[in-house]
């Protein structure tokens, strides 16, 4: 009997040993964790050395997981008993989102290939240490112990294969692929020429920095990834400017790791909210002398003239009426960027002045105003209109409303320098700090008309009507048929320089002769002849371009982050204008700045690279181009170069020492 026992122990010792000597542990599942099994496994390739396959079964609404978990979370690991060089390779991670936490990883089954180099132990014994999650998280360990000497079974290499596809690829995602840090954002800029259906992006950990959610935009054939970027305990980060990030973005079952070298973006000002509200007052009240507001300005002049026997009473709520209208419309820009922001669409400042039914409207509505004061007709409402308005309108004052709307429409084209930075701020600030800021910018520039409604007197210092009337009258006309004018030529972006012509002719042909034959003798010469030498000089002066005693001799290449990025290491400096026509600062620059020989001088040196983005009409590129850069506005500057690799953004309105100097510095030693 005793011998038949130890001959059955024999046996079953016979059966077992092969089993734990195998190169696979089988599943191994721990007392305390009865949602997770785990399997590790040994196989020898073609070229001898050894692969490893981690395998990890999760039962469903359970997670682990990725090298970088993200806000929250442990990343699988394996204390090994011996000495061993092991490349651990991980699969494409998904995001999860739990109370306000974002993580990324795995649920459901995952298996994690590694490739072991060097000389392999027979024996290899570890425990993997992994924290699974649910409503609640678990940390498991489990020894392992591997003969790896033993066969690991014929289905090891389909499996392990299998695993190997899961991988990101090193390339043949994104044709482009950038990333910029500023004030505690980073921006991914990555292009694909088959689109983006449904991406997503994973970025590994950094010292002491930890990267939020990112936001996701898709414009055309580019991605951009804004990330909020913190220190691990919500405050903020250490600058990752110059840093290399681990990445991997994935679209649509391929995924592509790839390592980035993070840029210096631009940040925007840092300046205290106070300071923003004081420039966007100043910005708001300097719109009143640019050159865009000129047509309002005539309006109001011309009130005032006639205003002069008015009761106090009257011009007070006159003017009154004008400044809700200003107030109003800044009101309504807050609303129509609020509106594009939580829509994820392109900000701008000015960007109704890139759709080419706005301006021709706009200047129709102009021609018209123009014509009327010239003395060919007169708007006129019916008696019974009349009678409404003055009985329930508040004695016309709607009119006096629409004077403000109009201001404000026509002088957003304009960015004056403390205007610039207001509006800069407030396109990239909270949304409650925006409409503040919109606000400021509307009391600025009703400033001039406040002061009047406060002492309406004023108009009692304005002298007696007369005849002089008649001649401001036809001054006024000329001024705003000019800016009608300035604003057709807006259109040669649209439709062309030929059509902007033919309507310029046809205006040139019609405007004179009505009003040669409506007003007779010296009168008719008093406002034709001035209205068709308007018509000429304006047209020509709009068309021309950079013709004539001071040309442009720039080469101009088009604006991308590409082309900075290749003649930074090229060692040339790099100069950036973003510019539009309808941009009357972008006009003050060119002429009074860019145009200046000494400046042309610089710019056409032989490692000086001059890029120019044209915001004319609407562009995704320029708009995310600015927006990495902390800005929404034209006109935009800056300066790279090996003296100033992060670039150094310039003043709205252009300095040329300021530019010469940026530029010498910009060539480093």
């Amino acid at each position: 009997m005793f011998t038949f026992f130890r001959r059955l122990i024999v046996c079953l010792l016979w059966l077992w040993l092969p089993l734990s000597q195998a190169a696979d542990s089988g599943w191994l599942r721990a007392a305390d964790n009865s949602h997770a099994s785990v399997r590790l496994r040994a196989g020898q390739n073609d070229s001898g050395d050894a692969r490893l396959l981690l395998d990890i079964r999760l039962e469903k609404g359970w997670k682990t997981y990725w090298r970088s978990p993200g806000e929250g979370g442990i990343a699988p690991s394996i204390a090994w008993q011996q000495p061993v060089n092991v490349t651990w390779r991980w699969p494409t991670p998904q995001r999860f989102e739990v109370a306000g936490i974002s993580t990324q990883g795995y649920h459901g089954d995952v298996s994690f290939p590694m490739t072991v180099h060097g000389p392999l132990p027979t024996r290899l014994s570890g425990v993997l240490t992994l924290s699974t999650c649910s409503n609640v998280c678990i940390l498991t360990d489990f020894p392992f112990s591997l003969d790896t000497t033993a066969p690991a079974g014929g289905e090891f290499d389909y499996d392990f294969t299998r695993a190997m596809g899961t991988l990101p690829l090193q390339s043949g995602l994104t044709n482009h692929l950038e990333a910029r840090y500023a004030s505690g954002k980073l921006t991914v800029s990555a292009v694909r020429e088959a689109g983006w259906q449904q991406p997503a992006l994973y970025i590994d950990n950094v010292d002491d920095v930890d990267f939020g959610k990112p936001a996701l935009q898709v414009s055309g054939n580019t991605l951009t990834a804004t990330v909020p970027v913190s220190d691990g305990w919500g405050e903020s980060a250490p600058d990752i400017s110059g840093k290399t990030l681990n990445l991997v973005l994935a679209d649509g079952g391929q995924a592509q790791e790839s390592a980035v070298n993070v840029a210096k973006g631009s940040p925007a000002p840092a300046v205290s909210l106070g300071w923003v509200v004081l420039m966007a007052l100043a910005g708001g009240l300097i719109l009143n002398v640019m050159p865009c507001v000129l047509p309002v300005l005539a309006m109001k002049l011309g009130s005032l003239v006639q205003a002069r026997d008015q009761q106090r009473g009257d011009i007070r709520r006159q003017f009154l009426a004008s400044v809700c209208g200003i107030v109003a419309s800044f009101l309504a820009l807050a609303l129509m960027m609020t509106l594009l922001r939580l829509g994820n669409q392109a900000l701008g400042w000015g960007i109704q002045f890139q759709n080419p039914w706005f301006i021709g409207a706009m200047a129709l509505v102009m021609v018209l105003f123009s014509a009327s004061l010239l003395g060919l007709f007169e708007f006129r409402l019916s008696s019974g209109t009349s009678t409404f308005l003055a009985t329930r309108g508040g004695r016309g004052l709607m009119g006096h409303f629409w004077q403000g709307a109009f201001a404000t429409l026509l002088a957003t084209p304009c960015t004056a320098p403390f205007l610039g930075t207001a509006v800069s701020a407030a396109l990239v600030a909270p949304l409650p700090q925006l409409w503040v800021l919109f606000f400021a910018m509307g009391i600025g520039m009703s400033l001039p008309w406040l002061v009047i409604a406060a002492w309406p007197g004023f108009a009692r210092f304005l002298p007696r009507p007369g005849r002089w009337m008649n001649t401001l009258r036809t001054l006024l006309g000329l001024m705003m048929l000019g800016s009608a004018l300035w604003l057709l030529s807006l259109l040669k972006a649209h439709v062309g320089t030929t059509i902007v012509i033919a309507i310029a002719l046809l205006l040139a042909l019609v405007l004179p002769l009505a009003l040669a034959l409506h007003h007779r003798g010296k009168a008719a010469i008093r406002t034709g002849i001035p209205a068709l030498l308007v018509i000429a000089a304006v047209t020509f002066a709009s068309l021309s371009g950079g013709s004539g005693p001071r040309r442009d001799r720039i080469d101009w290449q088009p604006l991308s982050e590409q082309a900075i990025t290749r003649a930074l290491a090229g060692h040339k400096r790099v100069f950036v204008d973003v510019t539009a026509d309808w941009c009357v600062t972008c006009k003050a620059n060119k002429y009074n700045v860019l145009l200046r020989d000494d400046v042309q001088k610089a710019l056409t040196q032989p490692d000086v690279v001059a890029l120019r983005g044209d915001w004319t009409r609407p562009s995704a590129e320029i708009s995310q181009f600015l927006n990495a850069r902390g800005s929404a506005a034209v006109p935009f500057n800056q300066i790279y170069g090996p003296g100033l690799p992060a670039g150094r953004v310039q003043s709205p309105l252009l300095d040329r020492e300021s530019l010469l100097a940026d530029l010498s510095t910009a060539k480093g030693k």
